[in-house]
């Protein structure tokens, strides 16, 4: 949920009260807040113009010259090929000096300067809305491909700063709302929040309608054939003008990111946010016998949506029909056979409360999700309805865009009522280890909008209606907890102190995550959930075993339906938000738990197991810097080879710059692999002999037994898989610039790993260091070249590290150079050049004959 801080500041005074200490504040009261962005940072010197004189260029003809007034003695003259400059349009305006909010191809802030263009000078610039920062989904199609046109008339404003005389000074605040506080999906709820934190009173709006002398009811009639829709409201304006909304709601509608479109849509949408409550216009024009019919979709059915989609409908979908035809999905979206247009007179404005489940179904079916669906999911408040509907009208009339026929059509049979029930003042205090008063906590129930009665231990209280979440004694104590503050609960120890078991897993996680902190690498914690699109954005293969989701009976969203099967899905994600908000370099890791189902028996409980993810950006990272990290935490453990085998066909990576991950199985390991083969191999001959069990079954095993050869090659164990993301992905994901990750399988590690502390004494000699270069065909892999070194195992070769790998003019095409850095020493004596030489000649004598090396000349 955006939170517009201007907007929230119409209905709770917040003066004296900075954005930090804002949102400091509204976190130590339970909200989860994401992050904030300032609004209008990076714009200087941008004026407030007026076109007032336009001529042909001389030499262009897609250019004109302008002269244009900003306040000053003279107007000034820009040169500009935008298609919507017009006389007397009203202009931001960017004069000799100005900077903006882009950047130029050095990554450094746009200023402008006096220029040419064709021959005629230019002394500024005239904007359009995305060169001020403002996201390209939130500007209004009318100016999306030009300048910033302003509607009205602002001439008392002209030459004052753009930012400041348009008011769009402000602080967007990215609230997590969690699926339990569908109020808070709205201005006046987090404004209520807002009023709890700070013990301020919350302004409410005005709803007041005046209306016409005419009857609703000659006009529209409501009939509700389902229990799934539990309220239905309606009401007429007649005398409808369609035009563009007035700035201030234009501007609340982009600060919270959504696009204005035009007066009667942008006051649905303005008082959707601000209530909670979605709302929908129809064209009455377009109503069959002036009727609205809520009922369930035909099987097969199709219905074309406002977004010109036409939808195939299942029994079961929830709709709005006229006497004849569906019109709308309920709770989702319009159809575009009742849109309203620039010639709309007369409309029909619904305000209505259907039930979450069936919404969301729908929404998963159809595959459309709608702002309007989100908050359906979550649930709105029945008794939002009426006063919504009275709000939108009364900005109707407010603003002119026509006139309100007097009633309202409300079918309400079973109106919602808050659950009563008895909370005690002495249970609340022990759970949370207070000892709050009955008057200090009354206060804090009162201030949430509960009614308290009752006396002594005993609290009788009454939630408000759109506080469906409090239910049981619990709920009450959470709020009491949250609101009192949890920094102010005093800390208390345990009374015993238990003897810790050992654990290995825990163990090696805790010393993973000492590593990887150490070397630079920030733990992140991602959400547990996924579905089918996040794993078509990552190339996953149908056919994957990340393909077996573990999917959920009753999900919160379509975006939550499973549970996640791969780690590397919540760090894409990540490193796709991080690059948006123009982080220049993130390291992360993250070990969690990844879920596969069970391919024997899908009734039973899934396989899970804990993984490792690692990802990265930034100009010093590549391959060989993720392969460093690899190593190093891999080497903690106690794994002092650690391979990479090329790989080309897992399609989450780049093809050519991908590798599995191979360390040493240990001779324990080895012998339980060749005694499970054994094992699994008699398996399936006794299932053949007596053809007890399925093919299928039969097949998972041999597939089994097949994975475990491959799995360990040459008595090496495939523990993960790393390499650069495949460049599909990095643009899914909003990603323009190379990007690397890992996944590893933390419980295999866990397993296979002998960490035990090696101590050896310091080194007496001095090494003697030698670099080399040769040239090598393309496709051998550079540590091929390592391995051959490392196998010669002659007692002088202490380590050998690559430090530089060429592909370019100076060597031939399909080969590359490849630069090592070879450490000698004796651990009984000083080496002598000549003895050093000997045993670097003969490297050299084995990488030609084993991959053809040649000593490159520098």
């Amino acid at each position: 949920m955006l939170v517009s801080l201007n907007w929230l500041k119409d209905y709770i005074n917040l003066d004296n009260i900075d954005i930090k200490e804002f949102c400091s504040k509204m976190i130590m009261t339970g909200s989860n807040l994401d992050t904030y962005e300032e609004i209008g940072a990076g714009v200087e010197k941008v004026i407030l113009g007026k076109v007032l004189k336009i001529e042909k260029h001389p030499d262009a003809d897609k250019l004109v010259v302008c002269k244009v007034e900003v306040g000053e003695s003279e107007p000034i003259q820009i040169v500009t090929g935008a298609p919507n400059v017009t006389e007397g349009a009203y202009v931001p305006v960017a004069i000799i000096g100005s900077k903006l909010p882009i950047e130029d191809k050095n990554g450094k802030s746009v200023e402008i300067k006096k220029g040419k263009l064709r021959g005629i000078e230019s002394f500024g610039m005239m904007c359009g809305a995305q060169e001020l920062g403002i996201p390209d989904k939130v500007v209004p199609m009318e100016i999306k491909n030009g300048l910033w046109v302003l509607t009205g008339d602002w001439d008392d404003k002209i030459g004052l700063d753009f930012i400041d005389a348009l008011e769009l000074k402000d602080y967007v605040i990215d609230f997590e709302i969690t699926s339990n506080r569908a109020d808070c999906l709205s201005m006046i709820g987090m404004a209520k929040e807002a009023s709890v934190t700070f013990k301020r009173p919350v302004k409410m709006p005005n709803t007041h309608v005046i209306g016409n002398d005419e009857n609703i009811s000659d006009y529209i009639s409501v009939e509700v054939n389902s229990k799934l829709c539990r309220r239905y409201t309606a009401r007429v304006i007649k005398d409808v003008k369609i035009e563009p909304s007035p700035w201030w709601i234009q501007k609340r509608l982009m600060a919270a990111g959504m696009r204005p479109i035009n007066n009667i849509v942008d006051i649905t949408n303005f008082v959707m946010l601000e209530y909670g409550q979605p709302l929908h216009a129809f064209d009455i024009e377009n109503l069959s016998d002036r009727k609205i019919v809520i009922d369930m979709a035909s099987e097969g059915e199709k219905f074309t949506t406002l977004d010109g989609s036409e939808r195939v409908l299942t029994a079961g979908m929830l709709m709005i029909n006229d006497g004849e035809k569906p019109v709308a999905i309920a709770g989702i979206m319009g159809g575009l056979n009742s849109e309203v247009t620039a010639d709309t007179a007369t409309i029909v404005l619904e305000s209505a409360n259907f039930d979450g489940h069936s919404v969301r179904m729908t929404s998963k079916k159809l595959g459309l999700r709608t702002e309007a669906s989100g908050r359906y999911e979550k649930g709105v408040d029945p008794n939002l309805c009426e006063e919504a509907s009275n709000r939108a009208c009364h900005l109707i009339e407010k603003l002119g865009c026509g006139t309100v026929v007097k009633g309202i059509a409300d079918v309400y049979d079973d109106p919602y009522q808050s659950q009563q029930i008895t909370v005690r003042v002495s249970k609340i205090n022990n759970v949370i280890g207070t000892d709050l008063s009955r008057e200090e906590m009354v206060d804090i129930l009162e201030r949430l909008g509960v009614k308290v009665e009752g006396s002594g231990d005993d609290m009788i209280v009454t939630p408000p209606t759109f506080r469906g979440d409090l239910k049981i004694e619990v709920d009450y104590v959470e709020e009491i907890a949250r609101i009192y503050g949890y920094d102010k609960i005093p800390m208390s120890f345990p009374k015993e102190v238990t003897t810790e078991i050992p654990n290995k897993n825990w163990d090696m996680r805790e010393a993973a995550r000492d590593i990887l902190c150490g070397i630079g690498v920030n733990e992140i914690q991602t959400s547990s959930f996924t579905n089918e699109k996040i794993l078509n954005n990552m190339n996953i293969d149908e056919d994957s075993w990340e393909r077996y989701l573990v999917e959920l009976i009753n999900p919160m969203g379509e975006d939550t339906a499973a549970m996640r099967s791969i780690l590397t899905a919540g760090m894409l994600e990540v490193l796709g938000r991080n690059f948006a908000r123009n982080i220049p370099e993130v390291r992360a890791f993250e070990i969690g738990t990844t879920f596969i189902k069970n391919l024997l028996n899908e009734e039973e409980l899934p396989t899970e197991s804990t993984h490792l993810s690692i990802g990265a950006y930034g100009k010093d990272e590549d391959f060989f810097t993720m392969k460093g990290i690899v190593e190093e935490m891999l080497g903690s453990f106690g794994f002092e080879k650690v391979e990479l085998v090329p790989e080309s066909g897992y399609k989450l990576y780049h093809p050519g710059r991908c590798a599995r991950i191979l360390v040493d199985m240990g001779e324990k390991n080895r012998k339980n692999k060749e005694r499970m083969m054994d094992s699994i191999k008699a398996q399936i001959d006794m299932e053949n002999r007596f053809d007890s069990r399925n093919g299928d079954e039969i097949r998972i095993m041999k597939e089994l037994m097949e994975t475990l050869k491959t799995v360990a090659h040459e008595d090496k164990v495939e523990v993960g898989i790393m390499g650069e993301f495949h460049p599909d992905v990095q643009e899914r994901y909003g990603m323009a610039t190379r990007a690397y990750g890992c996944e590893m399988i933390f419980d295999l590690i866990v397993d296979i790993a002998d960490k035990k502390i090696a101590y050896e004494a310091l080194p007496k000699f001095p090494a003697m260091v030698r670099d080399i270069a040769v040239i090598v065909d393309d496709e051998i892999p550079v540590g091929r070249l390592v391995d051959i070194i490392e196998n010669f195992d002659h007692e002088i070769i202490e380590e050998v590290k690559i430090f530089d790998i060429y592909r370019g003019n100076q060597v031939e095409e399909g080969k590359k150079s490849v630069a090592l850095s070879i450490t000698y020493r004796h651990k009984d004596k000083t080496l002598t050049d000549e003895e050093t030489t000997k045993v670097h000649n003969k490297i050299l004598e084995i990488l030609n004959r084993e991959v053809n090396a040649v000593l490159r000349d520098i």
